[in-house]
């Protein structure tokens, strides 16, 4: 557990005694008109010890339901600790939230440059702070994200395999599938591996959309993680998952033969059969229409919804091996 003087826990220059409420200003840099740009750190301790959790979201500013759903942890209170401290982070990159762009003002993708640089570019010195100044204190991470590009993702959780500690949250979380995936270089996730701070990814819907399956996935989940820490108040109740985590050991892209207008019929998170019809391509005269058919039987974990689609577009990523656990 980070240590934590006199029960002090200081951060960002701030000091946050037990059983206090504080939003600390994580600031890097100005607008390019002077105007000063607060990204708040939402901190609430508990009096009684405990651990210290964070909530991300916003690392890519097009994605917005990741936002809504750490917005939602605090304005209903589930940020509130019955014991530890629980830090919220809804936007990351504000300024890629305030021009609804994936990217920073510099065009780099925060996700890709962990753990940055104090004279770095704006994404890096970003990535530097986080790092340097909030991650050390946490025990941690739940980190937030949706798909992109009109690619809408069923709620799934994300981290590299043969992770048993991971493996345990991911199912006290309970979102319906697990994707196992290497830790990218440069990522916030392997920074935070690397740091020997647990983080869990959350993937769920996709940019510039707010979808409430999604939002009550990724709250629900969190509740469940902070009751199993024992830090949920008790004004909460958890609900338990519908079905068990499906953990998928592999998957594979189904990928459009044509170019045309799309359309999908086999909603996320379903399960195929080979040769079962996902959707079809059409061109805008009537003329063409081929139907896209399952290549394997699996869960379907992400479909394009972008209505034209090019030749060798991703369209549907579906399992090919499932992982079991005892």
């Amino acid at each position: 557990m980070p240590e934590i003087k006199n029960n002090i826990l200081t951060l960002l220059g701030e000091q946050i005694l037990p059983g206090e409420s504080k939003e600390v200003n994580f600031d890097v840099a100005n607008l390019h008109t002077s105007t000063p740009v607060n990204v708040p750190l939402i901190i609430e301790r508990s009096k009684r010890p405990g651990p210290t959790v964070l909530f991300t979201a916003g690392i890519h500013g097009d994605e917005v339901n990741g936002v809504e759903i750490v917005r939602q942890i605090i304005s209903k209170g589930i940020n509130k600790p019955k014991c530890g401290t629980i830090i919220c982070m809804p936007v990351i990159n504000v300024f890629g939230f305030i021009n609804l762009k994936r990217e920073f003002p510099d065009g780099r993708d925060l996700n890709r440059v962990f753990p940055g640089s104090a004279i770095g570019s704006l994404a890096g010195r970003v990535a530097h702070k986080l790092t340097c100044d909030v991650i050390p204190h946490v025990d941690m991470v739940i980190d937030f994200h949706t798909g992109g590009a009109g690619r809408f993702n069923a709620p799934q959780l994300r981290y590299s395999k043969d992770s048993k500690a991971l493996n345990d949250l991911a199912k006290v979380f309970g979102a319906p599938f697990v994707l196992y995936s290497k830790n990218l270089p440069k990522s916030f996730r392997t920074t935070c591996y690397k740091l020997g701070k647990p983080l869990l990814l959350f993937e769920g819907g996709k940019s510039f959309h707010i979808d409430d399956n999604v939002t009550n996935a990724g709250v629900n989940g969190s509740k469940r993680i902070l009751k199993h820490l024992g830090m949920l108040s008790t004004n909460f109740k958890v609900s338990h998952p519908k079905k068990p985590c499906i953990f998928i050991d592999d998957s594979k892209w189904r990928r459009a033969k044509y170019s045309g207008m799309f359309k999908a019929v086999a909603p996320v998170g379903s399960y195929v059969q080979k040769h079962d019809i996902l959707g079809n391509i059409t061109d805008p005269y009537g003329k063409f229409n081929y139907f896209v058919k399952a290549s394997h039987a699996g869960y379907i974990i992400n479909v394009n919804e972008a209505p034209i689609v090019y030749q060798g577009d991703a369209l549907f990523h579906i399992s090919t091996t499932l992982k079991q656990l005892r």
